[in-house]
């Protein structure tokens, strides 16, 4: 049975920290959840990425919440669905968080960027933030919008990402706050965590924090529980990145060895991949149903 945002939930109730990893495809995703994470990030990021495509709103909604649900198909995790913008105004969010509720999603993220945005992480990129009371409307537009009161609005600040310091971070913090989000998840490209705590310890409201320690990886989960605000931590594109590094690296040595004859002890075998595949079953099925 799939788990929902009620997991989260009792993990927070009972002083925890849930660790959400990142995924592209369905089969990242039954890899995080063999690994032993308490949910999956369904990562614009990495979607994009997965495409071949920068991280600037070319993937659309449709797109998306099919991988999405492809994803859900495969692991019993509860999802936190990246929706980046909300793929439009506070209209198009009633739509938005209706759909993905439906396909499977336990939780949405969605940022204050203007539409179209830009990947949060770039250096010098482009980083324009909508009105607060823009961007509250469209987080009620969200909470109205679902049908599982347990069913999480986590407001993504990006006030820290577009330079504009911790007293506006707060500030558009406490104004999503009010407006009925849930968590929030407060972002920076800071290489160090000094940002992000400073926050954290200055911010007085009740929703938990939701942090993605990309850029500062000095952040680890004893340091982040230590804080105690921090509801959820995402790793955020550690899947694409892994992949990426592995692929990278036995493509070069088939090239310079000249065949596989070096690498095939280093990569998982081809039963390891019907495993996942889940043969078996279709074996035990052939043998009962097959006439």
């Amino acid at each position: 049975m799939r788990k929902t945002s009620k997991n989260f939930r009792e993990i927070m109730a009972n002083g925890g920290m849930a660790r959400v990893m990142a995924a592209h495809n369905p089969l990242t995703a039954m890899l995080v959840e063999e690994a032993g994470f308490d949910g999956l990030w369904a990562s614009g990021f990495e979607f994009s990425a997965s495409q071949g495509l920068p991280d600037v709103s070319l993937v659309s909604m449709a797109e998306h919440i099919n991988n999405m649900r492809a994803m859900a198909e495969r692991t019993t995790l509860p999802i936190v669905a990246d929706i980046d913008t909300g793929y439009g105004n506070a209209i198009n969010v009633l739509h938005t968080v209706q759909q993905y509720e439906n396909a499977g999603a336990s939780c949405v993220v969605m940022e204050d960027k203007t539409f179209p945005k830009v990947t949060s992480l770039i250096a010098g990129g482009r980083q324009e933030l909508l009105p607060i009371e823009e961007f509250q409307g469209k987080i009620e537009a969200a909470v109205s919008a679902r049908k599982d009161p347990d069913f999480l609005i986590i407001a993504r600040d990006e006030a820290l990402i577009a330079g504009l310091g911790e007293e506006a971070a707060l500030e558009r913090a406490a104004k999503y706050e009010e407006a009925g989000a849930d968590m929030i998840l407060i972002h920076s490209k800071q290489k160090t965590p000094d940002e992000i705590e400073s926050f954290i310890n200055a911010w007085t409201g009740k929703a938990p924090i939701v942090i993605v320690p990309t850029a500062y990886p000095q952040m680890t989960e004893e340091r982040a529980k230590a804080l105690k605000k921090i509801g959820i931590l995402i790793y955020g594109n550690h899947a694409i990145r892994a992949a990426v590094t592995a692929m990278q690296q036995i493509f070069s040595r088939i090239i310079e060895d000249g065949g596989i004859h070096n690498v095939n002890n280093d990569i998982v075998p081809v039963s390891e991949i019907f495993r996942l595949q889940k043969m078996d079953e279709v074996k035990e099925n052939e043998r009962r149903f097959l006439r």
